[in-house]
C-alpha cells in the first residue's frame, strides 16, 4: 500500500515469466504459423502448445466467431453447412492478428480437445453451440489439418522434412494431405487443376480437412517471377483456383486464406504478380468471405491477457479510481480539464478504467481511435511491444524504489527505455524514416535521455526535487517529462481528430494528473508555462493560440519539408474520409442533362445492405426521369465483386426474388463506379484530402513559399481527382423490355473511352438513344408516336397513356417530357392519324397544344375516322375510251359537274415502308447493281423532302480504307459507331 491507500499495479499484478525473462520484450509478438506447426528446439515457441495459447488469447468476438464457424464445418456433422463459407479469408495488413487467428484455427483442428479446455476454447464451442443448436464433439471428428505457410515456401524448391518428393505447390498439398502416402500421393499428382479429384482427394481421407493457407502472396506474389520454369508456374496457378473452388464444395472442409487486401498491402508487385494479384482476389471475393479477427476496442482486453497472468482484484481497481476521481471532479481539474477534453472514457472514468487497468483510458483511447487508424501502425502486434516495455520498466522502476503511476497515461511511456522508444519509433505510428531520426533526437534532447539524467523535460524534473520547494514534488516526481512525452505522442500522430496536430492544453494537462490534491490546476499550468518558455523550454515545442473556440494546442515539430508533411498527412487520412470525398466530388459533378431530376445515393454509415439502401433512398418518383448516382464506397461494378449492386438494382426496378414495391422503375437510370476505377479514385483522393490538410497547417500558412507550393499541389490533386472520378463512373444500368413479348431484364451500358463519364446526364441520354431507351431530341414526331402506340393503347385515358412513357420498359424515355408527348399528340391529330375523344367516343376539337389534358381521365385516344363512302351504286368501268374532256375557257379541260370524283377519298399523303437486308457482295455483281439503285433511289427521296421519319441500324462490312470516311459522315449526323476488325 502507499501513502494515499492505493496498491500499485506493479504489486497488484504479475507480468508473464517470458516477459521479465527478456526484460520486457516479447520475442513471439510476431507470431509464425510455420514455426508454431514446423518449430523443434529452440525454434519451437510457447505458442506452438494450445494450452499456451489458450492462455494469453483473449476471447474476442471476431477471434471466436472466426474460428466456431471453422468448428462447424469440421466437426457439425451433418449440419455443416449452417455455416455456408467454407473458405474464410483474413484480409487486414500488418500486425492485425492474422497469424495468431491462423495458429488458433490450427489448434482447433490439431488439438481441439486441449484448446476447448482454455477460454478462447470455450467460448468457441459455445457459439458453434448458439449457431448449431447443440454441442459440438470436443475432438470435432478428428479432423486433419493441412498447413501451407506460403510465407516460408520457396517456389520449385522442396524441402525434404516437409514436402518429400513434391516440387509444385500441388505436390507439396497432396504430401501433406497423405501424411507422406506415397501411393496415395501418386494417385493424385497429375491431377493439379482437376476440381472433382482435388475434391476426391480430401475426401478420401474420411475425416474432416481442414486447410491454412498462409500469406498466400508471398508466394503467388514475385516469388513466382524468380522461378523460371512456365510449367511450375501455371500449375500452382491452376491449383489454386482449383483449390478456391473445391473447398466449398467438398462437405466438412474448411479453408483459412491469408492474403491481405491489395489497398492495404504496400508490397511491390511486377506486372505479372500484380495480375495474379487481380486473379486470386477475384476467386477468394467469389468464393470466400472476408474476415476480421480484432477490433480496436478489443486491445485493453488482449494487452491485460498477453502481459500480464491473472486479472486484478476489484478492489483494487475501485480504490485506484477514487484515488483519481477526487482531483477529476473538483475545481478547475475539472471544469478545465476533464470537461474541456470532451471524449467518452472522461465520462464513464470508472467503467472505463475497470476496463483499461492498469492502463489509463486516456492512453487506451489514443491506442485504440488513433494509433490504430494509422496506415503504417501494426495494431495489435505494435501496441503490444510498446505497452509490455512500457509496464516492465514501470515495474523495475517501482520494485526499486522509484515512482511510478497508478495508471500508466500518455505521459508515462519511459523515453528513456531504449526498448520503449524503439518500439515507439518502429511502430509504424512514424511513416517516414527521416522523422522517425528527428523524432528519436527530439526525444533524447527534449524530453529525457537514455540514462535517465538528462533531456530539458526531465532536467525541469530533477531542478525541481534539489529545490524542494513543490509539495507534490514526491507524488509526482516527473510532472514536466510526463507532460513533454504526452505532447511527443500526440505530435507523431500527425492529423489527429479532424487533420488538427498534437496535444491539446487540457489533454496535456491530464497526462500529468495525480490522486493527490497537492497537485493543482494551478501548477500543471506552470509546468506547461515552463515547458513553452521561449529561453529555456522545449526548443522544438510548437504553440498554436487558442482562436474561435478552439483550444491551445501544442506540438513537437521536426520541421518537416512539405513532401514529408503530406506523406504523413496521407497517413491519417481514413477509409470513411476519403470514401466521403469521393462521394462529394461525384454528386457535384453529377450533370442532369434531359433528365428532369439527379439524385445521388449515399452508402450506408451503419451496416445496411446496398439493396435496403436503395430501398429508404426514395427514386421511385412519378413522371420523372432521374439520373441516379450510386456512392461507389458500396456500389460498384465489374472484378468480380458487384452481385449486391446488381441484385439491389435489379430489385430497386422491381425483379428478383426480393424485389421492391415500384411502379416507375422504367424511368429512373443508375449511374455506376467501376471497381478498378474507384481503386485509382480512392489513391488520389488520399492524396487530395493530405494536400487539403497541409495547405490549412499555420506552419505552411505563415511561409509564403510553402503555402505556394501546397496550394499548387491541391490544386494539381483536386484536378486528378475531379477526372479520376469521372472517369470511375463508367457503367450505366437500367431497365428494359425490347417489346410487349420481351421479359424485362436490366440492361447495360459502358463507357471505354477516357473522355466519355456516366456523370454527364447528356452522354447517358445519348447512349440510351443508341439502345433504343430514349428519343433523341426533336426525334419524337407524330409518327414516332404512332409507331410506339399498340392497339391497346386507343381508348386509354390521356392520363394513362402519359403515365405509360414513364413506367412502360418498351416505351423509349422522351427528351422534353410531357412537353413533346403533348405537341406529338396535337401534331398526330393535326394530321388526322388519330383523335382525341371523350369517354362516349365523341370526338373532341383541338385547336392547340395546350388543350391537349394529359392529366386528365375523361379525355381518351381515339383511331381516326374511315373515309366518307358514296351511298350510291358503283360501276365496273368498261372498257370503252373514255371522250376527253373539251377545254374551258381557260385553255384548260372543264371537269363535269356532275364528276363523283369530287366524293371519292384523297389518296393517303404517306405511307411507311419497312425492309431488312441481308446480302452477301463477294463475287455477286447482280446483287451489287440492285443495292446500289435501291440506295440512289433513297438518296433521292431523302434530298427531295419526301421522307418525314427515318429509323434503322445498318451493320455493313466493307473494305479497311473506306472506314474512315464513312464514320466521319455517320457521326455528323450524332450517331455513335462500332468499328470491329475481323
Amino acid at each position: 500500500m502507499t501513502k494515499s491507500g492505493v496498491t500499485p499495479w506493479w504489486k497488484a499484478l504479475r507480468i508473464r515469466p517470458e516477459i521479465l525473462n527478456a526484460s520486457g520484450s516479447i520475442a513471439d509478438v510476431q507470431m509464425s504459423l510455420y514455426h508454431a506447426v514446423y518449430g523443434t528446439g529452440d525454434q519451437r515457441p510457447l505458442y506452438a502448445d494450445a494450452s499456451y495459447y489458450g492462455e494469453i488469447t483473449h476471447p474476442t468476438g471476431s477471434l471466436t466467431d472466426l474460428l466456431a464457424q471453422i468448428a462447424i464445418r469440421l466437426g457439425g456433422g451433418s449440419d455443416y453447412a449452417k455455416v455456408p463459407y467454407a473458405l474464410l479469408r483474413l484480409d487486414q495488413g500488418m500486425g492485425g492478428g492474422k497469424s495468431h487467428a491462423c495458429i488458433g484455427a490450427y489448434h482447433l483442428g490439431s488439438a481441439p480437445s486441449s484448446l476447448a479446455k482454455t477460454d478462447i476454447g470455450k467460448a468457441i464451442f459455445k457459439q458453434a453451440e448458439t449457431i448449431l443448436g447443440r454441442a459440438l464433439p470436443k475432438d470435432l471428428d478428428n479432423p486433419h489439418v493441412v498447413v501451407l505457410p506460403c510465407d516460408n515456401m520457396t517456389p520449385g524448391v522442396t524441402v525434404q522434412e516437409h514436402d518429400g518428393p513434391a516440387k509444385s505447390l500441388y505436390e507439396r498439398f497432396l504430401w501433406r494431405l497423405f501424411e507422406g502416402d506415397y501411393s496415395r500421393y501418386d494417385a493424385y499428382r497429375e491431377h493439379f487443376s482437376n476440381l472433382s479429384k482435388i475434391s476426391e482427394a480430401i475426401t478420401s481421407l474420411g475425416r474432416p480437412v481442414l486447410i491454412i493457407v498462409d500469406e498466400i502472396m508471398n508466394y503467388f506474389g514475385n516469388g513466382l517471377d524468380g522461378v523460371g520454369d512456365e510449367t511450375l508456374i501455371a500449375q500452382d496457378q491452376a491449383f489454386m483456383r482449383a483449390l478456391l473452388d473445391a473447398v466449398t464444395k467438398t462437405p466438412h472442409t474448411a479453408m483459412l486464406a491469408v492474403m491481405i487486401a491489395s489497398e492495404k498491402d504496400s508490397i511491390s508487385l511486377t506486372a505479372e504478380g500484380t495480375r495474379r494479384r487481380v486473379d486470386l482476389e477475384r476467386l477468394l471475393d467469389r468464393n470466400g468471405k472476408p474476415l476480421g479477427v480484432h477490433e480496436n476496442e478489443d486491445f485493453a482486453a488482449i494487452l491485460r491477457r498477453r502481459i500480464f497472468l491473472k486479472p486484478p482484484k476489484q478492489e483494487v481497481v475501485d480504490a485506484t479510481i477514487r484515488d483519481f476521481k477526487e482531483a477529476m471532479e473538483n475545481g478547475q481539474w475539472k471544469t478545465k480539464v476533464f470537461d474541456a477534453i470532451r471524449e467518452p472514457w472522461t465520462s464513464k472514468f470508472a467503467d472505463e478504467v475497470t476496463r483499461t487497468y492498469p492502463f489509463h483510458p486516456q492512453l487506451m483511447h489514443m491506442a485504440e481511435h488513433e494509433w490504430a487508424n494509422r496506415a503504417g501502425f501494426q495494431k495489435v502486434r505494435s501496441t503490444i511491444k510498446v505497452f509490455a516495455a512500457t509496464v516492465y520498466e514501470l515495474q523495475q522502476r517501482g520494485k526499486s524504489g522509484g515512482w511510478a503511476p497508478h495508471l500508466i497515461g500518455p505521459g508515462d511511456l519511459p523515453l528513456s527505455s531504449n526498448q520503449v522508444r524503439e518500439a515507439i519509433i518502429g511502430s509504424g505510428l512514424i511513416s517516414d524514416p527521416k522523422s522517425q531520426n528527428n523524432y528519436r533526437s527530439l526525444a533524447q534532447n527534449d524530453i529525457v535521455g537514455l540514462q535517465d539524467t538528462s533531456g530539458t523535460a526531465r532536467l525541469m524534473d530533477i531542478a525541481r526535487a534539489a529545490d524542494d520547494r513543490a509539495l507534490w514534488h514526491h507524488s509526482n516526481p516527473r510532472a514536466a517529462e510526463r507532460a513533454a512525452t504526452a505532447v511527443f505522442m500526440a505530435s507523431i500522430v500527425s492529423g489527429r481528430s479532424q487533420g488538427r496536430r498534437g496535444a491539446t492544453d487540457a489533454e496535456v494537462k491530464a497526462a500529468t494528473a495525480v490522486g493527490d490534491p497537492a497537485y493543482m490546476f494551478a501548477d500543471a499550468d506552470t509546468v506547461i508555462s515552463d515547458l513553452t518558455d521561449p529561453e529555456t523550454g522545449l526548443v522544438s515545442i510548437e504553440v498554436t493560440p487558442g482562436q474561435k473556440g478552439q483550444p491551445i494546442r501544442y506540438f513537437l515539430s521536426t520541421e518537416q519539408t512539405l513532401l514529408m508533411l503530406q506523406r504523413a498527412m496521407r497517413d491519417t487520412i481514413t477509409d470513411a474520409e476519403r470514401d466521403a470525398a469521393i462521394a462529394d466530388f461525384a454528386e457535384d459533378l453529377a450533370d442532369t442533362g434531359p433528365f428532369d431530376r439527379k439524385q445521388f445515393v449515399r452508402a450506408s454509415t451503419d451496416g445496411q445492405s446496398p439493396r435496403d439502401v436503395l430501398a429508404g433512398a426514395g427514386i421511385d418518383d412519378a413522371r420523372v426521369s432521374r439520373l441516379v448516382v450510386l456512392d461507389p464506397a458500396q456500389f460498384t461494378l465489374r472484378n468480380g465483386a458487384d452481385r449486391a449492386t446488381r441484385g439491389a438494382v435489379q430489385a430497386a426496378v422491381g425483379l428478383g426474388d426480393d424485389k421492391l414495391p415500384t411502379r416507375w422503375a422504367s424511368s429512373v437510370v443508375f449511374v455506376i463506379a467501376n471497381t478498378q476505377q474507384r481503386h485509382a479514385a480512392r489513391r488520389v483522393a488520399t492524396h487530395y484530402l493530405a494536400a487539403e490538410r497541409v495547405l490549412s497547417y499555420p506552419e505552411t500558412q505563415t511561409d509564403p513559399d510553402m503555402k505556394s507550393k501546397a496550394t499548387a499541389e491541391r490544386n494539381d490533386a483536386k484536378r486528378s481527382l475531379e477526372a479520376h472520378v469521372k472517369r470511375a463512373f463508367q457503367h450505366v444500368l437500367f431497365l428494359a423490355q425490347p417489346d410487349d413479348e420481351a421479359t424485362r431484364s436490366v440492361d447495360e451500358v459502358t463507357f471505354d473511352a477516357k473522355t466519355e463519364t456516366a456523370l454527364l446526364g447528356t452522354t447517358v441520354w445519348k447512349a440510351l438513344v443508341e439502345k433504343g431507351k430514349a428519343f433523341d431530341q426533336g426525334t419524337f414526331t407524330a409518327r414516332a408516336l404512332i409507331h410506339n402506340l399498340r392497339e391497346s393503347d386507343y381508348g386509354r385515358p390521356l392520363d394513362e397513356l402519359r403515365d405509360s412513357f414513364w413506367n412502360t420498359p418498351r416505351l423509349p424515355l422522351l427528351h422534353g417530357g410531357q412537353d413533346d408527348l403533348r405537341q406529338a399528340l396535337f401534331d398526330a391529330v393535326q394530321h388526322g392519324l388519330l383523335r382525341i375523344v371523350d369517354s362516349e367516343d365523341q370526338e373532341v376539337a383541338v385547336t392547340g397544344v395546350s388543350e391537349i389534358n394529359l392529366s386528365s381521365q375523361r379525355l381518351r385516344l381515339g383511331k381516326p375516322l374511315p373515309p366518307a363512302v358514296d351511298d350510291a351504286p358503283t360501276h365496273e368501268p368498261d372498257n370503252e375510251q373514255q371522250p376527253e374532256p373539251s377545254p374551258g375557257p381557260s385553255g384548260e379541260a372543264e371537269q363535269d359537274q356532275d364528276d363523283s370524283s369530287a366524293d371519292t377519298p384523297a389518296p393517303p399523303k404517306e405511307k411507311q415502308l419497312g425492309f431488312s437486308i441481308t446480302q452477301s457482295m463477294l463475287n455477286n455483281t447482280g446483287n451489287a447493281d440492285a443495292l446500289s439503285q435501291l440506295f440512289r433511289e433513297l438518296y433521292q427521296l431523302v434530298d427531295g423532302n419526301d421522307v418525314s421519319f427515318l429509323q434503322g441500324q445498318i451493320q455493313v462490312v466493307v473494305n479497311a480504307h473506306a472506314v474512315d470516311k464513312l464514320t466521319e459522315r455517320v457521326q455528323q449526323l450524332g450517331s455513335s459507331v462500332i468499328v470491329r476488325d475481323l
